[in-house]
């Protein structure tokens, strides 16, 4: 496996010296600027990709087990890996930033598996707004330096969803799951479905277990059902660890409870996912959606946040027009918290050239005892060459 991708990725990593020496000095604009190269390994623990990534994500990895029985993987990304350095550095829990250039792994069709990606990574900022327009305007420079100086630029904000789903009368567990789906678009339809309908459509012969469950101490539920998924020999499956088999398990029996979601929530959820443009605009809707729903004490800390990174944004001469703002748009990574944003060129393919965001509660996830501010974006440095080399 590991000499079929090296060939595959080897024009990446040492052809084209033009693409090389832009990605370069981009890196080093990001040192000059105080951020501070890292090189994580290669090789990471599977588990955290499993746990966190997204379903894109894990099925597009390369696992490997060693030979005591570690599951491990090549990297798919470098945020998880660059968190990881972070939290067993001496740096942990104070603010610190760090930018990289190097490959990363996933399956993709028709596509080298290794491809090279820069970016920045930065921690325990406490000036959150400041530093998510921060990072598009450094995410700008990236494609102005490639030559696309007006990229489409699509921003959302998880964090604003997850404020109108917390000021809902919901089930806890639903709750969960309607926030985790936001990025899967066609899960979350089908959330909003069958919570019309009431309850989860598991399948009939699950349903007395699942009902038992229900009732059941979660710890003690969630240790049974991993210790019965051992003991089968499971150790994945569909890029799903263990762990989160039983957590996916567990959740069914907890929906199953649930009741009808009422017509006039769906109705305002279903108009909260409609409001996009301008992101000025934009927000004075949402101000009257939580006037009107009553939501104004729940929406409107995030809301606070979303008008000031507009403002940041704007003072670092981001023209807020050419931004297309949408409250439905996520990037798929479960990890995300907050702003997200990418930078297309779709005359081309529309793929994301940068992308990125806020990911405040991915720290803890990876064992940090305090939760940590973070924000960063990826740059993908073989669409910027392409981009470069057919202009």
């Amino acid at each position: 496996m590991d000499a079929t991708l090296n060939n595959q990725g080897r024009s990446l990593g040492q052809g084209s010296g033009g693409a090389d020496a832009r990605a370069e000095a981009l890196v080093a604009s990001y040192e000059r600027a105080g951020y501070s190269r890292v090189a994580p390994a290669i090789l990471q623990p599977a588990e955290p990709f499993l746990d966190l990534s997204g379903e894109d994500i894990r099925k597009r990895m390369y696992l490997t087990t060693a030979p005591g029985g570690a599951e491990l993987c090549l990297r798919p990304d470098l945020t998880i890996p660059v968190s990881r350095d972070y939290l067993a550095s001496a740096s942990a829990g104070k603010p610190a930033s760090f930018c990289y250039l190097g490959p990363v792994f996933r399956h993709r069709n028709d596509q080298p598996a290794e491809f090279m990606q820069a970016g920045i990574e930065s921690f325990g900022r406490p000036d959150r707004a400041a530093a998510d327009a921060e990072m598009l305007a450094l995410g700008l420079e990236a494609t102005a330096g490639y030559g696309l100086g007006q990229p489409d630029i699509r921003t959302g904000d998880v964090a604003l969803f997850a404020a109108l789903i917390a000021g809902l009368e919901l089930a806890p567990a639903w709750k969960r799951r309607l926030v985790k789906d936001f990025n899967r678009k066609s899960n979350l339809a089908l959330d909003l479905e069958r919570l019309m309908l009431g309850g989860n459509n598991a399948r009939p012969e699950y349903q007395g277990v699942l009902a038992a469950l229900a009732g059941s101490d979660p710890k003690g539920a969630h240790a049974l059902v991993t210790d019965l998924l051992s003991i089968a020999g499971i150790n994945a499956v569909g890029g799903r660890s263990v762990g989160e088999i039983a957590d996916r398990f567990l959740e069914q029996s907890a929906l199953g409870a649930s009741t009808k979601l009422p017509r006039d929530v769906r109705g305002l959820i279903e108009r909260f996912l409609a409001i996009g443009g301008d992101p000025d605009e934009s927000a004075a809707e949402l101000r009257a959606l939580a006037a009107d729903a009553n939501l104004t004490a729940e929406l409107g800390p995030a809301l606070d946040l979303f008008e000031s990174r507009n403002g940041f944004l704007a003072a670092r001469d981001i023209d807020l027009k050419r931004v297309r703002f949408s409250t439905a748009f996520g990037r798929g990574f479960d990890y995300y918290t907050g702003f997200v944003f990418e930078l297309t060129d779709p005359s081309r393919t529309g793929d994301p050239l940068v992308a990125g965001g806020r990911y405040d509660g991915l720290l803890t996830r990876l064992g940090s005892a305090e939760p940590t501010a973070a924000v960063g974006f990826a740059v993908w440095i073989e669409r910027l060459a392409a981009y470069g080399a057919a202009t």
